[in-house]
């Protein structure tokens, strides 16, 4: 285990799928609107949230029929609209070129004034970069296409002149402007949890995206990065969750049940994604010992319960190394007040009370 350097941080998932549960949700109607995403996002910076995760596919998993939202467009119209939440913007490095992706995310830093992460992902949905035409290499060959990739685009946003002869890429004598005018690059995260994402991680990123599951298992996740080579400073962590908080932990459970029901609908669509997804990649295994609701691990976080037991469990994993907490809800909006305004404090409340000296005995 590691202690994180700073947090916790919260964030949320933006709407870009236009839901991240139930399509059937009677409060939530499926919108991945740009003004859903807009009236979030804002919504969520008013609310004190540190972070917005911007997710990227071209098709929607679930079915190609419904609407997906751009990624690297909405963030650029994100930067000019807000002004302090940070922007990770998720990025598969199979669909653009690492010079144009860097000039890009160059690009939006100067909008956002300093604002945007990259959130690196191997690839793991195969339609929608077979359909195009496009190469879908083995997983093994993904990460190191990603790597190479990853190398070329932080040398760039860092204002170095690049020449770089590899397996994939060639480049001369390349440079962009502007770079560094509000720090030395953009942050760099990276998702997966096979080894070859923890030596990416190790190796280049600055904090890892841990999928959502039981805190036993995060530790040893955390372990297995903390003792791998690295140079510079330590990596940090986030982590994704589904929240479900209630006054009480019947409430909550009650809640979660109803989630349950309504995923009864959704099968047709999650078998969609199953079924395009790649069978090596790690996190289907995952999640197939821990079955829940929301994306990327959800429910399996364990934060569900009353606000007390949800503050609880969100201090166990920060004590664990957890520093960024990228949350999911439904309703989201309603959800997304009901845990700034009842959980947020709890939480502050007990790293006060944790972090407060002794009291001296005379």
């Amino acid at each position: 285990m590691t202690a994180p350097t700073n947090g916790p941080r919260f964030g949320i998932w933006a709407n870009v799928y236009g839901t991240w549960a139930s399509a059937f949700h009677p409060d939530d109607p499926l919108d991945a609107s740009w003004e859903r995403n807009l009236a979030q996002v804002q919504l969520a910076e008013r609310l004190g949230f540190h972070s917005t995760l911007i997710a990227q596919h071209i098709i929607n998993p679930s079915d190609q029929s419904r609407d997906q939202l751009e990624t690297w467009t909405t963030a650029a119209a994100l930067a000019a609209v807000t002004s302090e939440i940070e922007l990770i913007t998720a990025i598969k490095p199979l669909l653009v070129h690492p010079v144009v992706l860097a000039k890009q995310a160059a690009n939006i830093e100067e909008i956002s004034r300093g604002r945007l992460s990259l959130n690196v992902v191997n690839a793991w949905f195969k339609p929608e970069v077979e359909k195009a035409g496009i190469s879908f290499p083995e997983h093994d060959d993904r990460y190191g296409y990603g790597t190479e990739w990853l190398h070329i685009v932080r040398r760039l946003l860092s204002g170095e002149v690049v020449n770089h002869e590899g397996r994939h890429f060639s480049i001369d004598d390349y440079q962009i402007r502007p770079t560094g005018k509000f720090r030395e690059r953009p942050q760099i995260y990276v998702g997966g949890e096979s080894d070859q994402a923890r030596d990416l991680v190790a190796e280049q990123g600055d904090v890892w995206f841990i999928n959502g599951q039981p805190p036993e298992n995060v530790n040893a996740l955390i372990d297995s990065v903390v003792l791998r080579p690295r140079v510079g400073p330590p990596v940090r962590y986030g982590l994704a969750a589904f929240v479900i908080a209630r006054p009480d932990a019947e409430a909550a459970q009650a809640e979660l049940e109803h989630h349950w029901k309504l995923n009864e609908q959704d099968q047709k669509f999650l078998a969609n994604i199953v079924a395009g997804a790649d069978e090596k990649a790690v996190m289907f295994h995952t999640f197939a010992k821990y079955p829940a609701i929301g994306t990327n691990g959800g429910t399996a976080a364990g934060l569900v319960g009353s606000y007390d037991d949800v503050a609880d469990r969100i201090v166990e994993f920060h004590r664990a190394g957890i520093e960024t907490f990228m949350l999911q809800f439904q309703p989201f909006e309603a959800e997304m007040e009901r845990f700034a305004t009842e959980v947020i404090p709890r939480v502050r409340e007990r790293l006060l009370v944790q972090a407060a000296p002794a009291a001296v005995i005379g």
